[in-house]
Formats: structure tokens, sequence, C-alpha cells
């Protein structure tokens, strides 16, 4: 996105609720009378961007960005390393959401993996000990918190413990929650 610049973004577009619709374009944006008469009928004013992946993207001169980026570069004017979607939803677009991470925080606000079976992000039974074991990582690396009677327990610990650690970006993975 080195070409692109705040002031192009919002020539282009309106931001509202965490969306992006279309700014009605002046003919110098375009090749033809023909291309300009049909794209502002069908497109200003509308929602910006495909909506139908994980994460929506938009396409600005050819190039397609995630929509996401380009509503922080709308409102920030600059990209950081990673924007990072504070409630783990990669729809929810809205600016109060999306916050500037590196590749670290980001990975510290994921949430817990899919085979996980305690519910407890972190919370792992050991057949090996019969008891709940509490992990947390730290600059990559997984730390041993120890070993608990309780899953509940063990949860509390590694809750603490990734709070103290990763701070704004804990994120305790809880299912359902």
């Amino acid at each position: 996105m080195t070409t692109l610049t705040q002031e192009e973004v919002r020539r282009l577009f309106e931001y509202r609720d965490g969306n992006l619709f279309w700014k009605n374009r002046p003919r110098s944006d375009f090749k033809s009378d023909l291309a300009w008469k049909q794209w502002n009928p069908k497109h200003a004013g509308k929602k910006a961007g495909c909506h139908s992946m994980l994460y929506a993207s938009v396409a600005i001169n050819k190039v397609h960005y995630p929509l996401h980026r380009i509503i922080f570069f709308w409102h920030h004017g600059y990209l950081p390393e990673i924007v990072d979607h504070a409630d783990c939803n990669p729809k929810n677009n809205d600016i109060t959401n999306l916050r500037a991470a590196t590749k670290a925080e980001n990975q510290r606000n994921s949430g817990m993996f899919a085979h996980n079976t305690s519910g407890i992000k972190g919370v792992i039974w050991s057949k090996a000990c019969k008891k709940w074991t509490a992990r947390v990582k730290v600059n990559g690396y997984g730390k041993h918190l120890g070993v608990f009677e309780s899953k509940e327990l063990a949860a509390e610990f590694v809750q603490l413990a990734r709070e103290m650690l990763h701070g704004k970006f804990a994120n305790h993975g809880l299912k359902g929650a």
C-alpha cells in the first residue's frame, strides 16, 4: 500500500459503522465516459468490498487490500505491522475494534485451538499426573505454569499470568464466551 495515501482513501470512501462506502467518483478516475457513467450508478453510495471471505477485502486501482487495514488507514493515516481485531471477530471492522499490533501481540489475542478439550485456553488435562496443567506463551515459547487439582484453579492461574504478561492483548479464549 506504499503508493496509496490517506487522502486518496478518504476521497474514495466514506466510513460508517465499520464499513466503507464508495463515494461518487469524478470523470478523471476513468479511461472513458462509458466507464465513468456506468461505475457511479452501480457503486456510489454502496458498501465497498467483497464480504464473502473470512476477511473482507476491497480493490483499489486493481489491487486487493484487507478491508480492516483500509479502515484503519482511513482513520489513522498509517499502517502498523498488523491490524488486530480486539474481539477476534474478523467481520467486526468498527474502528473501535481495530488496533495496531505486532505479530506477537496478534498471536496473544488469538482464540484457543479447535482441539482444546478443557474449554479454557492454556489449560490441559495431564493423563500422566491426573491433574490439570496450566501453560501460557511467552515470547513465542510455551511456559509451564504449574499443575493443579482443579480446572478452575488452573484457569484462574492462566488468566492472571496472561493478564500480567499480555496486557490488553490477553485473550482468555473461553469456549462459549
